[in-house]
């Protein structure tokens, strides 16, 4: 999950941080500012480790990072329309791409690398970066919502089916086929997010009230939440939690939802030997006599556990991960400030702040250590075909996409990588 910075007055911390997003199984952290960027290790809640930093490309509003390794996506406001990938540990320039406009979000697995622009969606198989798929006939996408499952074995991918509508076009990244249509919402999606395995894809419309959950690759609606009923909010953030029992929404308030998804079933035969139980038989048929709304909102669950934020009104972030062997809620925000909660996954109520670390201190990291904090931006390289692909012979390591941490210590560990510049301005490669 990525954001940009919501603008902030000069001179205010807000403007310091452009960009932030978690790494695609919540260990790392990633941030984007005017002097260049930042990464983060997640793995302690008292010290927050400065991975890697460099401030030779300035004005950084994306920067992705691949899993627990050393392949890091980074795109500049002073070259909008290129997309650099670099070799952080070794300082060195994998390869870089322009496209014919600004790129708005970039999302990446062990397999797929897409690049989305307002009006086209360029898909890249990441190991070689071929470009394999140009979807242009979408609609409008300003700004650049969409998702990709980080479960290599589907690459499922997910956007907005409709400027006007939640209609949701759920695509397989592997066979570079549409899945089908998902009429997820009345109103324009505002977020959208699958689950680790890739079975499940979440969403939320711009009104921010209601959050459904469909299946994949049916898109068959399994639960329907609602964040509240008062006021209507931006989502800024929608993610699962890593084993999918748990559903996280931040928004542009002071409050996050955590929402619990239980199992479903539909026969419940012993509450009928109950009076709760025959009342609450009673009370769920008589919604089949309301208006459809009420109905409805009879059915939504409310969320299962709260966090408070000491701010509202900024750009924010949110991930639910495991750190020291207990559940956690991550919150980042553009105030430059990580914040670190307990969650209680077996009575949830409100979660408890227990740290904040600041994004913009200098902290003690690894290259720190080894004096290696700036590496210099690499040369150019020569040689590219014609498809947008490596040369023959010239791939990413296959250490970069294996299933387990990527070991950063061992010099030895990877070739030299050399790959490719390319240019994609409207070419489509189709399967």
């Amino acid at each position: 999950m990525e954001a940009e910075a919501a603008d902030a007055p000069p001179g205010g911390v807000e403007s310091a941080l452009s960009c932030f997003s978690f790494n695609q199984d919540c260990t790392s952290l990633a941030i984007g500012t005017k002097a260049g960027y930042k990464l983060f290790s997640l793995s302690s809640v008292e010290q927050l480790d400065q991975v890697h930093g460099s401030n030779e490309i300035p004005d950084v509003y994306i920067v992705e990072r691949l899993f627990s390794s050393s392949l890091v996506v980074v795109v500049s406001h002073t070259k909008p329309r290129q997309m650099n990938v670099y070799h952080f540990k070794k300082g060195t320039e994998i390869c870089n791409y322009s496209y014919s406009s600004n790129i708005l979000s970039i999302r990446l697995n062990r397999q797929r690398l897409l690049v989305c622009l307002e009006e086209s969606i360029y898909i890249h198989n990441i190991k070689d970066m071929k470009l394999l798929k140009t979807l242009l006939d979408i609609p409008a996408n300003p700004t650049g919502l969409c998702a990709l499952s980080i479960n290599h074995s589907n690459s499922y991918l997910a956007y907005p089916g409709s400027l006007t509508s939640g209609e949701i076009v759920l695509y397989d990244g592997n066979s570079l086929k549409t899945v089908c249509t998902i009429a997820a919402h009345e109103g324009t999606l505002a977020a959208i997010t699958f689950n680790a395995s890739g079975s499940k894809l979440a969403s939320a419309s711009e009104k921010g009230t209601v959050i459904r959950v469909f299946s994949v690759p049916d898109g068959q609606k399994l639960y329907e939440f609602r964040r509240g009923m008062k006021r209507y909010v931006t989502i800024s953030s929608l993610v699962f939690s890593m084993d999918s029992q748990f559903l996280c929404a931040s928004s542009n308030t002071e409050t996050v939802h955590i929402f619990k998804l239980e199992q479903v079933t539909n026969s419940r035969p012993e509450e009928t030997s109950t009076w709760s139980g025959y009342m609450g038989k009673m009370f769920m048929a008589a919604t089949n006599y309301l208006p459809t709304q009420v109905s409805d909102m009879m059915h939504q669950d409310r969320a299962f556990a709260t966090a408070r934020l000491n701010f509202s009104g900024q750009r924010n972030i949110c991930t639910l991960s495991t750190i020291q062997k207990l559940p956690r809620l991550l919150v980042a925000s553009s105030n430059g400030h990580l914040y670190i909660y307990n969650l209680d996954p077996q009575d949830g109520g409100e979660c408890v702040l227990i740290k904040t670390h600041s994004l913009l201190g200098s902290g003690t990291t690894e290259e720190n250590k080894e004096n290696d904090l700036r590496p210099s931006l690499p040369q150019a390289l020569s040689g590219y075909s014609e498809d947008g692909g490596a040369l023959r012979g010239e791939v990413i390591p296959e250490h970069e996409f294996a299933t387990g941490p990527v070991c950063l210590d061992d010099e030895n560990e990877f070739p030299p990588i050399i790959l490719c510049r390319g240019n994609q301005k409207g070419k489509t490669k189709q399967s």
